[in-house]
């Protein structure tokens, strides 16, 4: 080798270490924020978990002590139901996106879906109100669920129409030569194999909405009692950790924070469920 291409040789591995080490300090700058909060929420709130904060109901000002459990349950269940309303549209939205690129309905479609990705929660929260909530004359879980719901279509359809269009052609087109209909192939085939992307789409969402305060206090509203009805006023944590935090109360305060904590599992949890649940995909490289 010369020595000018050794020189050459030499440079190129210089800027490739320097840019190595320029992209890892701009990941380590990316995940320290996470880190703090994450020791931050640990150190205040650690201290007020215990068996009576996952079972008892809150205790009245004044007195010391005393859960969220009744925010627990409550964030599960608008969870859940938002879940029911948000994923076979979202999904259903984002296969026909992809399926149909081109179109003008898929176009507008798609248009649309960037737009409200962006749509400030509070917004959503005022419509959810003008449209669920006024007519009906009370506040409700199911009206909590179907907000935080429609927050989460436009990110899943995106997302979805992402992944399917990560499938190879080759695929779609073997199971329409072995007599699949269009819409059997979409659904046993391609949404099948694109899967695994799918599913962190959808948690990605879920992890969205699951903190949401803006569309539940024009919704769901809260409830210090305890109540599983859909059709009538539900706490939930996001709700009750900002109730708690405005609070003068230091003790409230303690549990505000450990209601944070607890949400951050609650989301870090399904994430790892969903990881185990769909890692088969990803080790025999049939998912994305």
């Amino acid at each position: 080798m010369s020595a000018r291409a050794r020189g050459r040789l030499a440079r190129r591995r210089a800027v490739n270490a320097i840019m190595l080490a320029v992209l890892a300090t701009a990941a380590v700058v990316t995940v320290l924020p996470l880190l703090f909060i994450l020791v931050h929420l640990v150190a205040k709130g650690a201290s007020s978990l215990n068996p009576a904060f996952f079972t008892h109901m809150p205790e009245p000002v004044g007195e010391a002590g005393g859960g969220m459990a009744n925010a627990i349950a409550g964030t599960l269940i608008v969870i859940g139901l938002a879940l029911a309303c948000g994923l076979p549209v979202g999904v259903g939205a984002g296969l026909y996106l992809a399926e149909h690129r081109g179109m003008w309905l898929a176009n507008g479609v798609r248009f649309l879906s960037d737009v409200l990705n962006g749509l400030p929660s509070i917004v959503m929260g005022i419509f959810a109100w003008q449209f669920l909530v006024r007519p009906v004359g009370h506040f409700s879980a199911l009206s909590g669920g179907v907000a935080l719901g429609a927050m989460m279509i436009p990110m899943i359809a995106r997302t979805t129409e992402e992944m399917v269009r990560t499938v190879p052609p080759s695929l779609r087109e073997a199971a329409l030569a072995l007599g699949y209909a269009h819409w059997r192939t979409g659904v046993t085939i391609v949404l099948r194999t694109a899967s695994a992307g799918i599913v962190t789409g959808v948690l990605v969402a879920l992890a969205r909405v699951a903190g949401e305060t803006a569309p539940l206090l024009f919704t769901a509203f809260g409830n210090q009692f305890w109540s599983t009805s859909v059709t009538q006023p539900i706490a939930a944590l996001p709700l009750q950790i900002f109730n708690y935090a405005i609070s003068p109360y230091d003790d409230w305060h303690r549990l505000a924070w450990a209601g944070a904590l607890v949400l951050i599992a609650l989301i870090l949890v399904i994430s790892l469920i969903a990881r185990v649940a769909t890692r088969a995909r990803f080790d025999t490289g049939s998912g994305d």
